[in-house]
């Protein structure tokens, strides 16, 4: 089966700048933490990627470590790439990071220039690709002088194989640091990826003045609360849920009766703006002018095409905004 793009792919989406610089990125991206790794259906991850495409989103977000087990969501994308999207290899984002534990021993985890520079070689070699268009430091080291590790993605850079540089989950304070050494080195700060959601909130407490004071983009990621920002938990926890597997990040005392009433609250606003859940929830990030896109997981095509629903609504009233605060207290 030959793969061919959609020609009307990009009459639908809206591209956002990338903080001050040249890059858009779309509304949506698809990110590829779930469902791409050694553990899933290739057909249906392959199917996913298409849709995505076909929609306009040109942007996929992938880590070292995205699996289980680690590597293989990098190992399938490449095989896919290779397969249907090398025609179309010019007109994507691909992004990826390291920062997180990755293999055994001092040099596979954090941010020393040993560890990032082996890292992205590995992922360059596991995609089969010459070089990412976004290459992120994952998480901040706190025992690696900023100076090398920016000084790393800097020589990255250099070197060919990424043309940006981004971090994520990094603080107020410690982005304008990472800033300021990237501009001095020449090697801009582009976009930061924090975990951001109508629950998690952190980002409103002085990172995303600093991100637009720098010109830097945002993705925030996880925007639905590992799923409870969806109709999937609106009469408690299903068997088959995220929250009801022992290894995944949302566990069942994370829902408790307080939160599942939000939820139910929350939901009910949703059916006034005439959007599902997960739809008001991405579209009420995006709202913000300083998000540049949002990323959304998916588990079967279907998925990513009800997250796209929320572009044909962003807009809220001061009264429903109002309402969101009053029910998230």
């Amino acid at each position: 089966m030959t793969y061919l793009a959609n020609p009307t792919r990009y009459s639908d989406m809206t591209y956002r700048r990338c903080g001050r610089s040249g890059l858009q990125l779309p509304a949506l991206s698809l990110g590829l933490w779930h469902n791409f790794g050694g553990v899933d259906t290739f057909e249906n991850y392959r199917a996913i990627l298409h849709t995505a495409f076909d929609q306009g989103v040109t942007h996929l977000d992938l880590a070292n470590n995205y699996g289980p087990p680690p590597g293989s969501a990098e190992e399938n994308f490449g095989t896919i790439l290779k397969k249907d999207f090398l025609p179309y290899r010019d007109e994507l984002i691909i992004s990826t990071k390291a920062g997180y534990t990755m293999w055994p021993g001092p040099y596979g985890d954090w941010g020393s220039k040993k560890y990032l520079v082996a890292s992205l070689d590995q992922s360059l070699k596991r995609m089969g690709l010459e070089y990412v268009d976004i290459f992120y430091h994952h998480r901040p080291d706190p025992n690696t002088p900023l100076e090398e590790t920016m000084a790393a993605l800097d020589l990255i850079v250099r070197q060919g194989k990424a043309l940006y540089v981004g971090i994520s989950n990094y603080k107020a304070e410690e982005t304008a640091q990472a800033s300021a050494i990237l501009k001095q080195l020449g090697t801009p700060c582009v976009i930061h990826q924090p975990k951001y959601s109508m629950f998690e909130r952190w980002v409103e407490g002085g990172l995303l003045d600093t991100l637009e004071k720098e010109g830097i983009g945002c993705i925030p990621f996880s925007p639905l609360a590992q799923g409870l920002l969806t109709n999937k938990y609106l009469q408690g926890v299903p068997e088959d849920s995220r929250a009801a597997k022992p290894h995944g990040f949302l566990k069942t005392a994370m829902i408790t009766p307080e939160k599942l009433e939000q939820i139910q609250q929350l939901n009910a606003l949703a059916q006034e703006r005439r959007q599902s859940l997960a739809q008001m929830a991405l579209s009420w990030i995006l709202k913000d002018p300083r998000v540049t896109s949002v990323l959304v997981g998916a588990s079967r095509p279907a998925q990513l095409l009800d997250s796209l629903e929320c572009l044909k609504n962003t807009n809220f009233s001061a009264e429903e905004l109002e309402k969101i605060e009053t029910i998230l207290k």
